[in-house]
């Protein structure tokens, strides 16, 4: 739909909110014909929002108005500065409640939207209405968040150095710091699932700082759902340690960094007992 069109509408579903009394389009086109009147000073005849009307609402077809200070007016009705404004910033409202829209104005003379965020500068400069995912509803995304989404949508994120990133780059943290650069620092520390790189060594009491091991950094991870371990998916490729009768499993072979305990290879009878059922019969376990 145009946005002339979608003007007209907008124009005559305000009318019958601003005007509840009447309900035909000759008495919403006399009531706004007053209106503009009385408010500006400004006479569009009664016949004119009809045939409006007509055209947009009725025959679905474009309205023909080449005169612009009618649109400015019509939008100013509406809450717009203008046509220009009306054009660039106008959501439709939709009927699903449940969806979320996001609106940005945009002006030719400034930057409307504009976070820096460390040394990102997000900038968005194109006219766009966004969907919120239900994820981002659900789970509470803040401000910050939002924007790199967005961004991420427009692809408008810029440097600094006023540079944009290479929308063919790839990497698993898009444009956040990359495994590579992390396991170049000195050292790590076990954060009870993972190793965390870090460059000094001392944290804080209780953190034991060890010498960076880039196998380990980027493959040993305490697996935190063991209910989703089957035969299939561990046998030949997990590891155990068990203390006091908890048994915690990992990604890959070596000591648990919580205790100290050499690792062993899971075995069915372990994945049975200790995370998911998977066999019928129960192997005795070594």
């Amino acid at each position: 739909m145009s946005k002339k069109k979608l003007l007209i509408h907008e124009v005559f579903n305000k009318a019958r909110e601003d005007f509840p009394k009447e309900n035909t389009k000759s008495g919403w086109s006399s009531e706004l014909s007053d209106y503009f009147e009385k408010k500006w000073n400004f006479l569009i005849n009664e016949r004119t929002f009809v045939r409006y009307y007509n055209a947009c609402i009725q025959d679905n077809r474009e309205p023909d108005i080449k005169d612009g200070l009618i649109l400015d007016k019509l939008s100013q009705y509406v809450g717009y500065e203008d046509f220009l404004d009306f054009s660039r910033t106008f959501v439709k409202k939709e009927e699903d409640t449940s969806k979320t829209t996001v609106k940005i104005k945009v002006d030719e003379h400034e930057e409307s939207l504009s976070e820096r965020i460390s040394d990102i500068i997000i900038n968005i400069t194109n006219e766009q209405h966004f969907k919120v995912p239900e994820f981002i509803k659900q789970n509470g995304l803040g401000i910050i968040e939002m924007t790199f989404i967005l961004c991420l949508v427009t692809g408008n994120v810029v440097f600094s150095s006023g540079k944009k990133i290479d929308h063919n780059y790839s990497s698993p943290l898009g444009f956040m710091s990359t495994m590579s650069s992390t396991t170049e620092k000195k050292y790590m520390y076990w954060n009870g699932e993972r190793y965390i790189g870090t460059d000094s060594s001392y944290i804080r009491p209780g953190i034991n700082i060890v010498a960076m091991d880039s196998h380990k950094f980027r493959h040993f991870r305490r697996i935190t759902r063991k209910d989703t371990l089957t035969e299939v998916n561990a046998l030949g490729k997990t590891w155990y340690s068990k203390y006091n009768n908890e048994v915690e499993f990992f990604t890959d072979d070596g000591v648990d960094p919580d205790n100290g305990r050499e690792l062993r290879r899971v075995s069915p009878f372990i994945i049975f007992k200790y995370a998911g059922q998977q066999k019928d019969s129960v192997e005795v376990e070594e």
